[in-house]
């Protein structure tokens, strides 16, 4: 009986997955679904196009595995982690075995050719919930505030929501992201799919000890669910998916060093990391480093606060692209004015890069950081790869 040949199925990391479905919108076959709980890849349509790779903002969809039966889309529905590589059924001499691993070995390394790499959480961040309230059982929560963070003339209104759970478990870490569900249906009749925005509160609640949230949302022309976010109301009720990410996390060791850069709304999730650490490790100072990139000062949500975070507790640096009498500047700029400083994080074994922003950010900062590498004396992307497998290195933009 002859014995079924190797098939190299994409799959997706449940886990890491952050249901944010720009890779079911991406596919140009339609290959991608979801359910209520998962996003899955259809291994009867997908041809491994690998569209879907490069918009992934977390690298959840940079899975493979090499079976002998593709694993069923309902299969995929039911997971709440990836199964092993399964052991390939071979047949033939003493040196099947060793083919077949150099052959599986062989179908893998062409999968994730050009593709991102696998994000990993700090090892020692704390364990996150995940998707503990999904599409057919969504949260609810109402709307304790909702401030305007943009000056009146800046070039976008971006908002600070507070969302109240009243006594509904919660649990969500600095990093994380929510779902929230527009009300509605879209042009064929279907409930609209939750539109992601990364959690800007620490762990214990926007104020500490009550089971809030905060998020940091801007208005965008046309955009469906940001409108409805900024134009909530006190006392409105909103649906709440989540919460979603299990690696864009911070570390507790509290003499690691972190580098936060960002720009726009990307600033969310370090908000609420500096409002933990802030509460729960106060005295320790040198430890954070923020580069924050906008317009202009009346277009950088969370400006006036974080100028009074004390220097000692986060070092912090301003870009500006549209500052008046002044030339535009980036982060990549701010972070080669800083070589010094970023050279030395990136060769501490206990240094941590947080990215997060528009993706235009991304290129910018990577050849910055390589720059810096090289006059250091090092290989950029070898340690790049390194720092991303030891849970220290985290890309998340859109």
């Amino acid at each position: 009986m002859s014995q079924p040949t190797p098939f190299k199925q994409h799959l997706i990391d449940p886990e890491i997955c952050i249901r944010c479905y720009t890779c079911e919108m991406s596919c140009p076959i339609e290959a991608i679904t979801h359910n209520d709980d998962n996003v899955v890849v259809d291994a009867d349509r997908c041809d491994l196009c690998m569209a879907c790779i490069p918009v992934c903002p977390t690298g959840s969809i940079d899975e493979w595995r090499v079976v002998n039966t593709p694993y069923s889309v309902e299969e995929q529905f039911g997971w709440e982690e990836l199964p092993d590589q399964e052991a390939i059924e071979v047949a033939g001499d003493e040196n099947a075995d060793g083919e077949m691993d150099v052959a599986i070995a062989a179908l893998l390394d062409q999968a994730h050719a050009g593709a991102g790499g696998k994000a990993k959480a700090p090892a020692s961040a704390a364990k996150p919930t995940i998707n503990m309230y999904n599409l057919g059982n969504p949260a609810r929560a109402t709307v304790q505030g909702n401030y305007r963070l943009t000056e009146a003339d800046s070039d976008g209104d971006v908002r600070h929501i507070i969302l109240d759970l009243g006594s509904l478990p919660f649990p969500v870490l600095e990093g994380q992201s929510v779902g929230i569900i527009p009300p509605g249906t879209d042009a064929n009749g279907n409930a609209h799919l939750p539109r992601l925005y990364s959690v800007s509160s620490p762990r214990d609640g926007e104020r500490a000890g009550f089971n809030n949230l905060s998020l940091t949302v801007k208005r965008e022309d046309g955009g469906l669910c940001s409108n409805y976010v900024c134009d909530l109301g006190k006392g409105d009720e909103v649906q709440l998916t989540g919460p979603f990410g299990a690696t864009f996390l911070l570390p507790s060791d509290p003499t690691a060093q972190v580098l936060m850069i960002c720009t726009g709304t990307g600033s969310a999730p370090f908000r609420g990391m500096t409002m933990h650490r802030q509460r729960d490790m106060p005295s320790v100072q040198g430890a954070l480093s923020l580069v924050f990139g906008a317009r202009s000062p009346r277009d950088l949500p969370y400006f006036g606060p974080l100028n009074k975070v004390p220097d000692s507790f986060l070092r912090k640096s301003f870009a500006f692209s549209r500052q008046a009498d002044a030339p535009k500047q980036y982060v990549q700029d701010k972070l080669r004015e800083d070589s010094d400083h970023v050279a030395t994080l990136l060769a501490n074994p206990n240094g941590y890069i947080y990215i997060c922003g528009l993706k235009a950010m991304e290129n910018g900062v990577e050849e910055a950081l390589k720059d810096i590498a090289r006059s250091a004396g090092l290989e950029w992307s070898t340690l790049r790869d390194s720092m991303r497998e030891d849970g220290r290195y985290h890309v998340e933009t859109y």
